[in-house]
């Protein structure tokens, strides 16, 4: 299994999540060109992925959604609620309708040989899912746009191989900056982000002996930066409960606009 961010930030995110023989996109919020020299960078042709999974609506999330759906004829994976904000918004052009696929929260499907699990998350958004993959023992999830998390969600992901978290804000970089207030309020609230301390205190819920690596992503430009994201989620580790630390196992950090590190399990 391997997971790799193709980009991952508030200007556009695309997560690629496969096997030798099962490719798959999480959200495609960058440009078609992007996705494509992406994915050749890591071995993996464009007409090779066999479904885009769609985590909500955000432009960020599905700016290149109708461009790689016409050159390609992805099946597109959605909750109901998300498939129709991304029709009524109007920011992806033409897509056949015939191309989506409604997914439902705590409902698993298989595509190739990962089964993918949907699990519902605090954003604000129409009906916004995380996903965990599974090939076998292997195991992975990608866990972005969530304002807070509950013993729902740390139940379905204990026992990961690979996290790919969110660790959008440093909340003084937020309150002080210069987002207006209205903005702030929605970032730090329940539908918004995780900021860095959340996401060290969720992580600290889900280590255990088997985790391999995880990832930092989709990073504030205005109110995160790498070294502090990374910095506030191992402290934050190390404070907390859980007998396993950040030394333990490799964090690294989504690079906005290019690919990561290719994580692999």
């Amino acid at each position: 299994m391997q997971l790799c961010s193709i980009a991952s930030g508030s200007s556009g995110n695309c997560i690629y999540m496969g096997t030798d023989n099962t490719h798959l996109l999480v959200d495609a919020g960058i440009s078609g060109k992007k996705i494509e020299h992406g994915l050749q960078e890591i071995g993996i042709k464009a007409d090779e992925i066999q479904g885009l999974l769609v985590t909500h609506e955000h432009v960020d999330h599905i700016a290149g959604l109708g461009v790689m759906a016409r050159r390609y004829g992805y099946p597109i994976y959605a909750t109901q609620g998300t498939i129709d904000a991304i029709m009524a918004g109007g920011k992806v052009g033409k897509v056949d309708m015939q191309l989506f696929r409604v997914i439902r929260p705590d409902e698993d499907f298989v595509i190739g040989d990962l089964k993918v699990q949907p699990y519902h998350i605090s954003h604000d958004a129409a009906d916004p899912v995380c996903y965990v993959f599974r090939q076998g023992a292997k195991s992975g999830a990608v866990v972005t746009d969530l304002g807070v998390y509950d013993s729902y969600l740390i139940s379905k992901l204990q026992k990961m191989d690979l996290l790919f978290v969110e660790a959008n804000h440093d909340i003084r970089m937020l309150q002080v900056g210069r987002y207006p207030y209205y903005l702030k309020q929605r970032i730090l609230g329940e539908r918004g982000h995780l900021s860095n301390e959340m996401t060290g205190q969720l992580l600290s819920e889900l280590l255990h002996d088997d985790t391999k690596a995880v990832m930092l992503g989709h990073l504030s430009h205005e109110n995160n930066y790498p070294e502090l994201a990374f910095e506030t989620v191992r402290l934050e580790i190390a404070a907390g409960d859980n007998k396993y630390k950040a030394d333990d196992f490799p964090i690294h950090v989504a690079p906005r606009s290019q690919l990561s590190t290719q994580l692999f399990v």
